[in-house]
């Protein structure tokens, strides 16, 4: 990737994904054909792969709730992104068919309050060349906000999703570009903990690299007084040391301390999960490393002599490489002030 073209496209995007990863499923350990182990649904759905796509995908093949099965709620500040192909049976060019659900309510019990779930929630309906979305509560006794914006998405292609809450503050990306901003999307005195896909029998969607993370980084605090930063916000494509275009906002705040600190020197270390050879980890873990250290050199202007880079592979875990979630958190880069 080369880091103008990451600037070019990404130069209004603020998304930066939380400190802690809650959630993950790549479905990569899951068997084509099956249902996923991590998910619930009254309904339908399949992993499948896609031509030209390494990864696995899960398909919601009918109508009904798609559910990831968390525990305890998200925190007041949280972030959930995914990758999706919003595929429809109608073959329309257009996404239409699914809604997306921010809830809070009893993740056992996901039928709880019928039409409108759970206690509280919002509501996010992409269809046609228009998004629209509305949030409800017990205390307002139903539906209670609701807004719309332009937005064309189309139906056969790959896109990154992500929504982005800090307490009543509601944020969505469709790729690179911010499509809602609502100071009041989240309706107050709520603990949101159930993110539900929901479709009728329009929508087949496709999603992959499903991501739930809580808590807000404070990146200038670690790397100034903690001296060690953890970022999953810098993303990589499947075994690839490829940065994407969703680690933008994190390249740009780390680039912003270093800027206004300019005595700061820092080693990016890159680590991975153990799936895989050991020696092909720890060569990836350094290239990877190394195409971080570009992106903020080339991309952001910072002194090629003030960044060190070594990559752990495997080496280093931050917990055992036994689920996918903790596999997910081994995935990461870590800036070390020097």
């Amino acid at each position: 990737m080369h880091s103008q073209e990451v600037n070019q496209i990404t130069s209004k995007y603020d998304f930066i994904p939380g400190e802690k990863v809650v959630f993950f499923d790549d479905f990569a350990s899951e068997t084509i054909g099956d249902f996923p182990a991590q998910w619930n649904t009254n309904s339908s759905g399949e992993i499948v792969t896609v031509s030209n796509n390494p990864e696995h995908w899960f398909q919601m093949t009918k109508s009904g709730y798609f559910i990831p099965e968390t525990k305890g709620d998200y925190s007041e500040n949280f972030t959930i992104e995914f990758d999706i192909i919003p595929h429809n049976v109608s073959d329309n060019e257009m996404m239409s068919g699914v809604d997306f659900l921010i809830v809070s309510g009893t993740v056992s019990n996901p039928n709880e309050g019928g039409a409108i779930p759970g206690k509280a929630g919002v509501r996010i309906t992409p269809s046609y060349e228009t998004i629209s979305w509305t949030n409800w509560s017990d205390t307002d006794e139903g539906y209670k906000d609701n807004g719309s914006v332009s937005q064309i998405i189309k139906a056969s292609e790959k896109i990154h999703f992500a929504f982005w809450v800090q307490k009543q503050r509601l944020r969505m990306y469709v790729g690179q570009n911010k499509v809602f901003d609502l100071p009041r999307g989240m309706i107050a005195n709520y603990k949101y903990n159930i993110f539900r896909f929901q479709t009728n029998e329009e929508g087949t969607p496709l999603i992959a690299n499903f991501r739930i993370a809580a808590g807000l980084p404070d990146m200038r605090n670690k790397l100034l007084k903690e001296g060690k930063l953890i970022s999953y916000g810098i993303q990589f494509d499947v075994n690839s040391d490829k940065v994407k275009p969703e680690s933008y906002s994190t390249l740009k705040e780390i680039a912003q301390v270093m800027k206004e600190n300019p005595n700061l020197k820092i080693k990016i270390v890159g680590h991975t999960d153990s799936d895989g050879d050991n020696a092909l980890n720890l060569d990836l873990s350094k290239r990877r490393a190394a195409s971080v250290k570009k992106e903020l050199v080339d991309g952001f202007s910072i002194e090629n002599a003030r960044i060190e880079t070594d990559g752990k592979g495997s080496t280093e875990p931050l917990a055992p490489n036994e689920n996918v979630l903790n596999k997910a958190k081994n995935r990461r880069v870590e800036f070390i002030k020097l």
